[in-house]
């Protein structure tokens, strides 16, 4: 694993603007094929090995805690564990209410030692447009005669097309907040595939979803059948239409079962279960068995927001709305550094299998929603 540093394709702009990849710039440079990452074979062996074994890990910790019924530590609200445990129930019977699309593992690796899992983004992972089409398409351009580990769009299209075929349905809503450029560039992204595969789509902010008493229905009063969200379940459980999901027939992606996978609490239970492993960090629920370095994280944070680094007297933390859910305190795993950048990976799963990667790079050693996303290539 090494960068190389490059001189960016002149007009880039346009040619990301042309696949639907329009917030390449917001808030300053985004999109970076000033450098990009390189691997050998093995090491993309390794990293998708190591996804494959961490994302099976995953599932068995929270089959653990639904039959420990450990429902607490993830501030899962008492009314939402029947709808989590049907949802699960369906996944391991493979029925279409229990099916999951993606999730993105950030893990800390150097190209030396093993990867460390850092958090399973498994309910609204971003990045995917950049982590697929983007990169694939700076690949073709610059190196042709090389490799990506990238199957997301391929495999996403696969996705889409089994659940197709397994439910009988043929309509999906696509929502996300409305002013969000970004989310949005993910969204049209997603619905892009389920097109691909078929599908009849519709899209629509959140915000413009309604209630009409016995189902959710879109601004021209269809019904919602299945809702493919960029919305996190911990919002979506806490606004005033909870209770209607409960009683409604739509079914949503991702489905209930994965506020278990996507809360912070999954790192202590993986690390029960699994103590020692060489991809887990030890943590905890609190800090003492950790000494003066750990890392602390809000349960349900996202974007690097409320993240504390305490090692010993030095103390660097970012700002944001959450924590009021609890924290863990995970063991440090420092970022590699390549210059004056850390280079954190983003493994991506769809359905149960790895899909790729993209690289983020931030200035800070907590990767923000400031971050820049860098591609990659193997030989």
């Amino acid at each position: 694993m090494r960068r190389q540093i490059l001189a960016p394709r002149p007009g880039w702009q346009a040619q990301m603007e042309s696949i639907g990849f329009h917030y390449h710039t917001i808030d300053g440079t985004y999109w970076d094929e000033s450098r990009c990452y390189v691997f050998d074979e093995a090491e993309i062996d390794m990293l998708e090995a190591t996804t494959a074994e961490l994302h099976a890990m995953a599932l068995v910790a929270a089959r653990h805690v639904i039959r420990h019924r450990r429902f607490n530590e993830f501030a899962i609200p008492d009314d939402w564990v029947p709808a989590i445990e049907a949802s699960w129930d369906a996944h391991r019977s493979n029925r279409p209410e229990g099916f999951t699309l993606f999730g993105r593992m950030d893990l800390s690796y150097d190209g030396h030692s093993p990867p460390k899992l850092l958090e399973y983004n498994a309910d609204t992972p971003t990045a995917c447009l950049e982590a697929s089409v983007a990169q694939w398409h700076w690949l073709q351009a610059l190196r042709p005669d090389a490799d990506q580990f990238n199957s997301l769009h391929e495999k996403l299209v696969s996705a889409w097309r089994s659940l197709r075929t397994s439910s009988g349905e043929t309509r999906l809503h696509f929502a996300a907040v409305a002013d969000s450029a970004e989310d949005w560039g993910n969204v049209d992204y997603l619905r892009d595939t389920a097109i691909q595969a078929g599908w009849q789509t519709y899209s629509l902010p959140v915000e413009r979803i309604g209630w009409n008493g016995r189902a959710f229905v879109d601004e021209f009063n269809v019904p919602i059948e299945r809702l493919v969200k960029l919305y996190p379940w911990e919002w979506l459980v806490n606004e005033g239409f909870g209770p209607a999901l409960l009683a409604s027939p739509m079914r949503v992606v991702e489905p209930a079962w994965k506020m278990l996978l996507a809360n912070k609490a999954l790192l202590v239970v993986l690390w029960e279960l699994y103590p020692g492993h060489p991809n887990l960090l030890p943590a905890y629920y609190d800090p003492e068995p950790l000494g003066s370095r750990y890392v602390q994280k809000p349960k349900l944070a996202r974007e690097g927001a409320n993240v504390t680094l305490v090692d010993g007297a030095a103390v660097v933390a970012t700002d944001g709305d959450y924590g009021a859910e609890g924290y863990v305190y995970q063991a440090p795993a420092r970022l590699p550094r390549f210059g004056t950048d850390h280079a954190l990976v983003g493994s991506w799963i769809v359905g149960d299998a790895p899909a790729g990667i993209g690289i983020r790079e931030d200035g800070s050693a907590i990767t923000r929603n400031s971050s820049r996303f860098v591609p990659h290539y193997f030989e």
